[in-house]
């Protein structure tokens, strides 16, 4: 426990904090930081007493409180209803920026009065603020909200339906849930509902006995089995079959199922997570989609944004794409890249923003991508560039930065082509 205040009544105050299990301080109505629990200084650091010690300098580096500097303050806002609020803030940690959930508690002196709040500070390990890990990057209103939506619903066992364009990041998000939940430490699987026929799709999903149909020549484990205990994601749900959505919705209802040519029900218990690109209420309205299975996925919803409603994510989601495009190199985007990015309408979403990055990235001379270059990888110009060469100069150019890439190393070439040593011999001796 760290102290800063000195009087009899926050020391008796600040002994609350050891109680808690997370980063805990305990902040005056003047915003200022009486107490730290150990949590809180292993995690964030130690509190330097004084002018510093006030939580908006602390958290943020701001010189005003956080609702005074155009952002959400959860303090004001616990002053406000007298009661616990909780926000997502991005604060200023010892390893940089990171996202942390937020929740404030107020504390009443006996005659009811409003004197001081415990701020509970939980790290949030499923995004990132600085773009060096395999998570949900992103530090604009739009991406903290969603972030805000996935901390509230994770701890729960409710079914979440993932709303959004394709490229989004929806299997991201759905992992981001399993992962802070408590079924973290068991499976996450997930179902790719687009493409599968009726047969497949109740095979995959329940599973099959030896000889169930022909070419059933083992028995099969279904998926929902091997969800159980953890999460199940269906991806594209709207892409199921009506004949199949009422075999899906007794599995919910019941927790049950019967894999194809059995006769034994099976019980499982899992925590559902679906996603779609598509409006499912209005395949509700024309009897695409079941509607009683429409309310049993629809129980919290999520949308996530578009990249053009994130525009100022797009040079941290870049810059991490690029770190991951190669070991051997360390690609930066020059200020007028990243500004050309910020102005492309990206209908692909976090997709296609990859797509031209790694184009960029083979026709790259060096590791710095201008704008030039962007503009060169962007879809349009590729396409217009394919129209304007014949097949065997495309090829060519094709290999050419492959071998740069790979700074000359020819087998390394081939394995990333998936042929043979001798086989790219012959091809770059034909061009």
């Amino acid at each position: 426990m760290q102290l800063i205040a000195t009087d009899r009544h926050n020391l008796d105050a600040a002994g609350l904090l050891d109680g808690f299990d997370y980063p805990a301080i305990l902040v005056s109505n003047h915003y200022e930081i009486l107490a730290a629990n150990d949590r809180y200084t292993k995690t964030f650091g130690n509190i330097t007493p004084g002018d510093s010690a006030y939580c908006y300098k602390v958290s943020h580096h701001y010189s005003r409180p956080c609702d005074e500097a155009g952002e959400s303050c959860p303090l004001a806002a616990c002053k406000k209803s007298g009661h616990r609020e909780k926000v997502l803030h991005i604060h200023n940690t010892p390893r940089g920026r990171e996202h942390v959930d937020v929740e404030m508690l107020p504390i009443f002196n006996a005659a009811g009065e409003l004197t001081y709040f415990v701020e509970l500070l939980k790290p949030v390990n499923h995004a990132s603020a600085r773009g060096d890990k395999n998570v949900m990057i992103g530090t604009s209103p739009a991406f903290n909200q969603l972030i805000e939506r996935i901390n509230r619903v994770a701890p729960s066992s409710a079914s979440v339906l993932l709303l959004g364009e394709s490229g989004t990041g929806k299997e991201l998000a759905a992992k981001a849930i399993h992962q802070a939940s408590p079924r973290k430490n068991k499976p996450f699987v997930t179902v790719e509902c687009a493409g599968l026929t009726e047969t497949l799709f109740e095979s995959e999903l329940f599973g099959h006995t030896k000889g169930a149909f022909t070419g059933a020549t083992y028995s099969k484990q279904g998926l929902v089995d091997a969800a159980n205990g953890g999460t199940l994601f269906l991806d594209e749900i709207g892409d199921i079959a009506l004949s199949q959505q009422v075999k899906l919705l007794r599995l919910i209802e019941t927790g049950t199922y019967r894999p194809v040519g059995s006769i034994e029900a099976l019980s499982t218990d899992f925590r559902l997570i679906c996603a779609t690109h598509m409006d499912l209420w209005e395949m509700v309205q024309n009897g695409e989609f079941r509607e009683d299975l429409y309310y049993r996925i629809n129980v919290f919803p999520i949308h996530l944004p578009a990249l053009r409603e994130r525009v100022e994510d797009i040079p941290l989601l870049a810059q991490s794409i690029l770190n991951r495009i190669s070991d051997r190199h360390s690609y930066t985007l020059t200020h007028a890249a990243e500004k050309l990015l910020m102005q492309n309408p990206f209908h692909g979403n976090i997709r296609e923003l990859r797509n031209i990055l790694e184009r960029a990235a083979l026709l790259a001379s060096d590791t710095d991508i201008d704008a030039e270059l962007i503009h060169t990888s962007m879809a349009s110009d590729i396409a217009r560039t394919v129209q304007n060469q014949d097949l065997q100069s495309l090829e060519s150019d094709y290999l050419r930065r492959l071998l740069h890439k790979h700074q000359g190393n020819k087998q390394a070439v081939a394995d990333e082509l998936g042929i043979s040593l001798r086989t790219l011999y012959r091809k770059l001796n034909t061009l």
